[in-house]
This record gives C-alpha cells, structure tokens and sequence, in this order.
C-alpha cells in the first residue's frame, strides 16, 4: 500500500474511493506518530481485495464517500476494541509493534471470528474527542481579546462527542509561558511552542455548550471504552487524559446535548447575547463529517449574525481542522464586526503535542 497522502474529493465514492482512503489513513498515521494504527489499517485494507466477511464486504462495497464517513478509523477503532477489552488476544504482538508477524492473517482470523461485535463499528463516525486539542481553543481566545474583543466567552461547540473540550474552564494551560485557568486544573496542559508566545489576557467563561449527533456519556463504562478505542494506542498520554476527563464528568457533566451541527447553531446564535460576552463557535477536527448542507447552513448562520454583531455584542468562529495535504491542523479564525475573512493563527499537532504560533 502506498504511504503517500493522495489529494481525494471528499465526496468521492466506489471501489478505488475505498482504497484510497485506506492508503491515505495509513500514510496520515505514519506522519503522526502512529505506526501501529497504520498497521492495523493497512491490515484492514487488505482484506477488501477477496472480502471473505460480511463485515470485509460491507467495507469493499461502502456505499458513502469513505473519506468524508471516516471508514477506516471505523474499522480501526472496533478492532482496536476488542483488544482493549482482551476479547482478541492475538492482536497484542499488533499492539505491541512486534516484528516478524503476519498482520494481515491475524486480522483476517480476529475479523473472523469476532464479526458481530464488529460490524456496529461500521455504522457510526469515529469519535476522536481530544482534551489536548483546547490549548488551540484558548490560545485564540486569548489573540480575540487582544483584537479587543470583550475576554468574556459564550462558547458552542459542534461535535462535541463526550464534551471534553467543554470543560476547558477547568483547565490549566501554559502557551509559550502564558499561563491561563485555575492551577492545577483538572487537566494540564504545555504544548510544545513555536512562535512567539500568545497573548496575556484574563479570560472568563459565560457559558460552554455543545451538540453532538451520538453524544457520549463519559461516566457510562461502556461509553468510555467506545471513546478509548478510537485512540491510537501509541499515545499513551491520551488516554490518561481520558481518565482525568471521566473523573471531571463525574463530578460535573459538561453541558451536552444531542441535536445536529445545523440545527443547533441556529438555534443558539437565535438566543439573545449579553452585553460584554464574546459568542464563539469553536470545533476541532469536525467540519470533515458535517454534510455539506448543514456547512452550508452553518455558514450562512454565522454570517448572518455577524453582520448583526456589535463590539458590545461579538461574534467569533475558531476552528482547528484538518489540512491533509501537509498531515497537521490549521487554526483558524474569524469575527465579527470586522475582521471578518479568515484568519490563520497557527497550525498544530492533530492531539494538542504542539502549536506553532504565527502571530
């Protein structure tokens, strides 16, 4: 299988659409730090030439654009399951990056044998939810309030998935020697640097609500190990921070709801805004799996409401999304009354390891 990232339409479907976006999956996880996830996609993939499965075959005849339904991080994160719940002992020398072994027949075999757990993994997005990824969200807070936009945020967030990111007020974070949150925080957070350092300012929250089509339930144990699964195992960090952010949910359930990106937009840039906030839309690695209409009207929405916001009353979009051509994320920004047209602050480690800071 190739390891070089080639350029797709989202949208593009078929066979070759299939093999592309597992080709691309494996060379996006080698230049992130994800050799054994690589593996696993790559041992996936080749099970789609002589599909021996229902669940080899549902994936060689996907009917839906692969790369934009995220395929093979499905196929990944229900494989990686059942080794999470050692309900597939094989697959540890895979996990363990062992030399000498055969992937592909141990993931033929475990395919095989554990179809029917696997199968529902293949009907759902991947949720990749990521605490590491807010350190993007606050250093551009702290850049809006230095455009002299009111520090005070009203935040919604659009794929929240078990509302990790929701929880940013709770914590710490040290951007190139810019501290920001209570010490020492539920979680913290010290990214590599670039760059200068952001801007100093004292932020505070107003409030921080999220959607998420199948929002996850961080206290449900089940729940949890379907969230844990999608984490490339060779992050070892992440998934303590997982645990750090199951404890936080436990004492407080970030504010999460279940309704579509579109819908729900909509509906919060409706409510009315006190003087002295900032409402910010943010998301992180989302936009991706938001169909193309509801972007549609998510723009149109914010666009709208930008035209109405006032220097009392802002309006600010943060996003930190994907750029596959050069395997890392981009952040970026726009707001409202001025400065509307995008913004890019930095581009960043897909799972929070660093920024590099362009302002």
């Amino acid at each position: 299988m190739s390891e070089r990232y080639q350029p797709i339409d989202m949208a593009r479907t078929g066979p070759a659409a299939v093999r592309t976006a597992f080709a691309n999956q494996v060379a996006y996880c080698r230049a992130n730090g994800a050799p054994v996830t690589a593996r696993v996609v790559a041992a996936i993939a080749a099970l789609i030439d002589n599909p021996a499965t229902d669940f080899a075959r549902r994936i060689a005849g996907w009917s839906g654009a692969p790369l934009a339904d995220a395929l093979p991080l499905r196929a990944a994160g229900g494989i990686h399951a059942l080794h999470l719940s050692r309900a597939a002992h094989e697959l540890a020398p895979i996990y363990a990056d062992a030399d000498d072994i055969n992937d592909a027949a141990i993931i033929a075999g475990v395919v095989a044998r554990h179809e029917t757990a696997l199968l529902p993994w293949l009907d759902g997005p991947p949720q990749t939810n990521e605490a590491g990824r807010s350190s993007n969200f606050i250093a551009a807070m702290l850049w809006l309030a230095d455009q002299r936009l009111p520090p005070h945020f009203d935040c919604l967030e659009i794929g929240s998935s078990a509302g990790i990111n929701l929880m940013i007020d709770r914590y710490h974070y040290d951007l190139g020697g810019v501290h920001s949150g209570p010490r020492p925080g539920a979680m913290a957070f010290t990214p590599e640097w670039r760059g200068k350092h952001p801007p100093l300012h004292a932020i505070t929250f107003a409030g921080l609500k999220g959607c998420d089509v199948a929002p996850v339930d961080l206290t449900d144990p089940a729940q949890a190990l379907r969230l844990k699964a999608y984490i490339w195992p060779e992050h070892h960090i992440r998934f303590d921070r997982m645990e750090a952010a199951i404890e936080a949910a436990g004492r407080e359930p970030p504010h999460l709801i279940r309704a579509n990106a579109a819908d729900f937009v909509e509906a919060e840039l409706a409510r009315p805004q006190a003087d002295g906030t900032t409402r910010v839309l943010m998301h992180s690695i989302v936009w991706q799996y938001v169909p193309a209409d509801q972007q549609a009207r998510i723009t149109a929405a914010m666009e709208a409401a930008g035209a109405r916001a006032t220097p009392e009353r802002p309006l600010a979009w943060i996003a930190l999304e994907a750029n596959r051509t050069v395997h890392h994320h981009e952040l970026v920004v726009r707001h409202w009354p001025g400065g509307a047209a995008p913004r890019m602050l930095g581009r960043a480690h897909a799972h929070g390891a660093w920024i590099d800071w362009l302002e």
